[in-house]
């Protein structure tokens, strides 16, 4: 994963404000996550079952880690003022949404690309040995959440035909009346988060690796996505041909059975022999349909 030089990070952190610095050395990495292949999928109102699907499977376990060790560190000077479990929690919601996607026995049927457990595994790690960097990731997932998140529950909602909460909890925030109002009352908090220079500069670094391992995380979706389809596409293809031949040598099939019927048997009456060359037909179009 590429760093971002100290001097752009330095710059960042000329201006006081902790969310301004986060917004400015995001931006490029931000611009380049919503140009995404899945991304710009979404924004166009081209978003599959499967596809809404799979990025659920991998939100359940980057939230499961990411709450876990906000959990764990709840009490810690940078974390306390961020900690709003009860207006920003998405792990419950996400469940239900899997669940009724999936029935009681999700967990099991859950797939995830190896992005997804990298991006876990970077949350576990900085909540054991930078719990300030939390911040960077809470405030990357809850405010996208809040902000972009919204938009695109529209568009899956259209774009899927689910009726209004099936299958789309993850993008409910019934705690929150006022997502704008919210959005300034947590970037005010993370701004009074006492910091030294060294960790706001590791606070700005985490993320943009945040950012980045969002990236590599819809890239891969993307991927898989991409992999599946060309399979059913081949699939559906050899089905095709399968069919085709088949069809193909049925009626060749008939045509020399009602043929051969119709020679042979000149002196039966001419009603009879309709009647036997149908039967024929459908046994024959029987044998080949299995």
């Amino acid at each position: 994963m590429e760093t971002v030089e100290k001097n752009q990070i330095q710059t960042a952190i000329v201006d006081s404000e902790l969310s301004e610095q986060i917004k400015a050395v995001t931006k490029e990495s931000h611009v380049r996550a919503e140009n995404t292949e899945l991304m710009l999928s979404y924004q166009r109102g081209r978003v599959s079952l499967q596809q809404y699907q799979l990025l659920l499977c991998s939100l359940y376990k980057i939230y499961e880690a990411l709450e876990e060790a906000l959990d764990t560190n709840a009490s810690h000077e940078a974390v306390a003022p961020i900690y709003f479990p009860q207006e920003l929690s998405r792990l419950e919601s996400i469940g239900k949404d899997l669940e009724y996607f999936y029935g009681r026995s999700w967990r099991e049927k859950m797939t995830v690309p190896a992005a997804t457990l990298r991006y876990a595994q970077r949350l576990r790690e900085v909540g054991r040995d930078h719990p300030e960097y939390l911040v960077a990731h809470a405030y990357t997932r809850y405010l996208g959440d809040l902000s972009g998140g919204q938009v695109l529950g529209r568009i899956t909602q259209k774009s899927l035909g689910l009726k209004s909460g099936e299958g789309l909890l993850f993008f409910s925030f019934p705690a929150v009346s006022s997502p704008n109002l919210f959005k300034q009352l947590y970037r005010s908090r993370m701004n009074s988060i006492e910091l030294t220079e060294e960790q706001r500069s590791g606070v700005l670094q985490e993320a943009v690796t945040a950012f980045e391992l969002n990236i590599q995380l819809f890239n891969e979706l993307q991927d898989s996505l991409s992999s599946v389809s060309d399979t059913d596409n081949q699939t559906r293809q050899r089905h095709t041909q399968h069919q085709q031949s088949t069809t193909t040598a049925a009626a060749a099939a008939d045509g020399q059975v009602c043929e051969a019927l119709q020679i042979s048997s000149s002196l039966m009456p001419r009603f009879l022999r309709t009647l036997l060359c149908v039967f024929v037909v459908l046994a024959v179009g029987v044998v080949y349909a299995f």
